[in-house]
């Protein structure tokens, strides 16, 4: 069955830098656009960044353009997010996502904090 297992998050002060991973198992990981969502307390999930199968092609909200950067490896079926110049509103929990099949699969979710 399709599983996918975020790690990495903490608390990290205004300006630092954090890299979230999520391992996937259960499908064929290369075959998949792979995204990452973030829920703030009170707020809807929304989508941060995605990443084709291959690899070669990306898409961020333009809240976090130029300051987080997704990435994946086909070879360890995981997927990267590494995130810089953080600001309090990243303050989240963060979830890796597949829409495999016709259906949507999620992580457990990751905490993340940027907070002095």
């Amino acid at each position: 069955q399709v599983q996918l297992v975020e790690s990495g998050g903490g608390l990290v002060q205004p300006g630092g830098s954090l890299t979230i991973s999520c391992a996937a198992s259960g499908f064929t990981f290369s075959s998949y656009t792979m995204k990452w969502y973030r829920q703030a307390p009170g707020k809807e999930r929304e989508l941060v960044a995605a990443i084709r199968g291959s690899g070669g092609v990306t898409g961020y909200a333009d809240s976090v353009k130029g300051r987080f950067t997704i990435s994946r490896d086909n070879a360890e079926n995981t997927v990267q997010l590494q995130m810089n110049s953080l600001k309090i509103e990243d303050t989240a929990v963060y979830y890796c996502n597949a829409y495999v099949t016709g259906t949507f699969y999620w992580g457990q979710g990751t905490q993340v904090t940027v907070a002095s």
